[in-house]
């Protein structure tokens, strides 16, 4: 690597705190691809399975295959947009580009021709969610990459992504809260209103109009930014794959990095898993219509509750050990009201004290993911730094793929495992009808759904017991880093009061 491949300009330099407005109109991003992973995580297999007929492994494995596709995109757009020179930036140009193909993409893979037999169903299946996961990718790549860009600071990063996640939830629990009043709303044919074909139809422009929307509308209020983010000074080399490998390669070096991504990649899993038959869970094993899983979303009072706690939980611990903390309560919580219903401790399915345990176990499951994806968010900003001390260059679009692989594994990975757990285990029908159930099938749903898979939790704990960088360790980076750029370019007095200022990548250590 020459000299030059490693510097870096921001044309304008910042004065103090990055602003709020810039948290929030940033922070607007996290919508795109939080409403998309709700409509695939909650309805995706569901509708094709229970409304279509597809079988559920089947249709899990077309959601797989396109994940391993777009796994292969990730690290591509990474690289790509770490070495991208424009008036643009490094990273909206792409982000523009995005726009109308997720909302293509979203649109139709909602929308199936009608009378399709399995295996074109399964075809279009598998092209529509390719498109839209590699659309989302051209989008949620760079802008991810951004949040590490905006501060260096270890505590100011954590508020930044603690704003990512306020927005996405606010904007998230209004658009649900509307999607299950006004598309899925029970009628005397379809009750609960997540089996109404009809409104599936509606629901397809709808989410694709509004995910566009909130891509557009990030891009724009962040263009200005644009002078304060580091830019390639230098002409920068061809793309070429033999760099993406290198790029990509080089991360794997890392080894805070890769406990990260490991245990990331299996929580997404999980997730997944959970999201995707939560609708099973919540339709068949706790007999919930549209009108009351719509007050789940009182779970942002968790969410609000993580973002005026965690400044203060991170003041009395460092992030490895209030992450590790999290994951065992969040595995506790998971299995919990699951094990009462089984062990018949839980009110009747209909009552409303049921759905307000039910309504209270979601805040506290909010509370925990806040603070899970604030943590681990905030904690791989600190690897790029190291990654930099390391190897002499900005990464960001690279390390970015790889939290943006890992979310849309919730999607895929839990899709798949969701769909051989439905079929092959729980043994579960297509098309089935809420009432007239056998209760020993429904039960079955419960153990596998509800206790085996909450309790693999204890997997991605372990990979975060191996993270190494603290906030001591994390201020002799920044501090040696800031050195190497203040010997490579001291200031010049003749330049004038205000002039950029170079941060030179430093070389191998």
């Amino acid at each position: 690597m020459t000299a030059s491949e490693g510097l870096y300009r921001r044309q304008r330099t910042r004065i103090g705190k990055v602003p709020l407005p810039t948290k929030a109109n940033q922070a607007i991003g996290a919508l795109p691809e939080a409403l998309k992973n709700f409509a695939f995580s909650t309805f995706l297999l569901f509708f094709y399975n229970q409304i279509l007929g597809l079988n559920a492994f089947k249709a899990s494995l077309a959601i797989a295959v396109a994940l391993i596709i777009d796994a292969a995109v990730d690290p591509l757009i990474g690289s790509f947009s770490d070495s991208l020179k424009t008036r643009l930036g490094r990273r909206h140009g792409l982000m523009y580009a995005s726009a109308l193909p997720i909302a293509v993409g979203l649109y139709l893979v909602f929308s199936p021709p009608a009378g399709l037999s399995e295996t074109p169903l399964l075809a279009w299946l598998f092209v529509t969610v390719v498109v839209t996961h590699v659309s989302m990718s051209l989008f949620v790549v760079p802008w991810t990459a951004l949040y590490a860009e905006f501060s260096d600071d270890y505590d100011e990063r954590t508020t930044i992504v603690t704003w990512r996640y306020a927005v996405g939830w606010l904007g998230s629990i209004v658009f649900i809260v509307a999607a299950w009043t006004f598309i899925f709303p029970s009628t005397p044919a379809y009750t609960p209103g997540q089996l109404n074909p009809h409104a599936y139809a509606l629901f397809a422009p709808v989410i694709a109009v509004v995910v566009a929307a909130c891509v557009i509308a990030t891009t724009l209020l962040t263009q200005s930014e644009v002078p304060y983010l580091l830019q390639p000074v230098a002409r920068t080399p061809r793309f070429s794959l033999l760099r993406v490998w290198r790029d990509v390669s080089s991360t794997f070096a890392n080894p805070d990095f890769l406990m990260l991504f490991f245990g990331a990649l299996v929580y997404a899993g999980i997730s997944g898993t959970t999201d995707t038959m939560g609708t099973y869970l919540q339709t068949f094993f706790w007999g919930l219509a549209p009108e009351q899983i719509r007050w789940f979303q009182l779970s942002i009072l968790g969410a609000v509750l993580a973002f005026f706690t965690l400044g203060r939980l991170e003041r009395v611990f460092d992030k490895k050990p209030l992450l590790l903390w999290t994951f065992g309560l969040k595995m506790i919580d998971g299995i919990g009201v699951t094990a009462l219903r089984l062990a018949h401790l839980m009110p009747p399915n209909g009552s409303r004290l049921l759905l307000a345990v039910l309504v209270a176990n979601e805040v506290v499951r909010t509370f925990l993911d806040t603070l899970l994806g604030i943590m681990f968010v905030s904690m791989l900003a600190d690897t790029i730094d190291l990654q930099e001390l390391a190897t002499a260059r900005r990464q960001e679009g690279v390390f970015a793929s790889a939290l943006t692989f890992s979310g849309k594994a919730t999607a895929g990975v839990g899709a798949v495992v969701a769909g051989f757990l439905l079929q092959e285990v729980v043994h579960w029908p297509a098309r089935a009808a809420p009432r007239g159930l056998d209760p020993h099938l429904v039960a079955r749903l419960g153990w596998v759904a509800g206790v085996l898979v909450p309790m693999l939790l204890v997997i991605p704990l372990l990979f975060g017991s191996r993270y190494r960088i603290t906030r001591e360790s994390h201020a002799l980076t920044r501090a040696e880093l800031d050195r190497r750029r203040a010997a490579a370019h001291p200031p010049d007095a003749e330049e004038g009061p205000e002039p950029p200022v170079l941060d030179l990548l430093a070389e191998h250590p």
